[in-house]
Order: structure tokens, then C-alpha cells, then sequence
């Protein structure tokens, strides 16, 4: 199923005031844009400097995305278990890390389950969180 749809995590609310809060609510956004299968709405939540594996780039994400989105009607994100943090608090450093599932499907019935372990790491730019790094197992 593309590792792009590794990007993803749930969490919940959203406020400018307190940057674990907001970190949450970037998480929740990039999962809540992948499953809406809207490639634009996630690459505004990627850094300039945004890698993947140590390898991959922004535009790589585009591609891997938009060839999904083609080939998949239906993107589901399950987050198994999932954990964000300020690293170290008070610094503009995010890391989520999460378990999760990702389905794909053409019609109703699931094509794909995969399971993935991922690490993300985030820069806080401005009051805005954008993910600057992906690593999946």
C-alpha cells in the first residue's frame, strides 16, 4: 500500500497556545487529509527539508501519494497505538510515534492490510507543526 500512508496517527483538538496540543492536532489533520485522499492538503503539512527514510523527498511524496489515491477508492487509517512529545519540551522538535494499520480498498471490501511501525519527527514553524521526517518498519 504505499509507506506514505505510514504518515498517519489519530489525535484529537487543536490550539495555537499550547504546542502539544497543536502537535496532536497536525497529527490528526495528516491522517484526517491522507484518508480524504487529498494530496495538496498533505504536502502543505511537509517541510521544505521533508525526508524519508534518509532518502526520499518531498516530491517522492507527491508521486507515491497521487499513485495511490489513483489506484485506491478508499483509504483507512487505523492507529494501534500512538504516542506525541515535545523533544525536549520546550523545543520546536515533535516526534510521534505509532503503530498503525492502513487499508486500501476499490470498492468495500478491504484490498490491503498492512501493518507498519512509524516515527515522525515534526518542526514547529511559526504556530504551525510540519513534518520534517518519516521512518517506517
Amino acid at each position: 500500500m504505499g509507506v506514505l500512508f505510514c504518515l498517519t496517527v489519530g489525535l484529537t483538538a487543536c490550539s495555537k497556545d499550547d504546542p502539544q496540543v497543536s502537535l496532536e492536532a497536525a497529527v490528526q489533520q495528516l491522517q484526517d487529509q491522507i484518508e480524504a485522499r487529498d494530496t495538496g492538503a498533505v504536502m502543505d503539512l511537509l517541510d521544505a527539508k521533508f525526508r524519508a527514510q534518509d532518502e526520499y523527498d518531498a516530491d517522492w511524496a507527491r508521486k507515491t501519494m497521487t499513485l495511490m489515491f489513483l489506484r485506491y477508492a478508499q483509504v483507512k487509517v487505523i492507529a494501534v497505538s500512538r504516542n506525541s512529545r515535545i523533544d525536549p519540551p520546550g523545543s520546536p522538535i515533535g516526534l510521534t510515534e505509532a503503530q498503525v494499520v492502513v487499508t486500501g480498498a476499490q470498492g468495500l471490501i478491504p484490498e490491503r492490510v498492512t501493518p507498519y511501525v512509524v516515527t515522525l519527527e515534526w518542526r514547529l514553524e511559526g504556530a504551525d507543526w510540519k513534518l520534517r521526517d518519516l521512518r517506517w518498519e
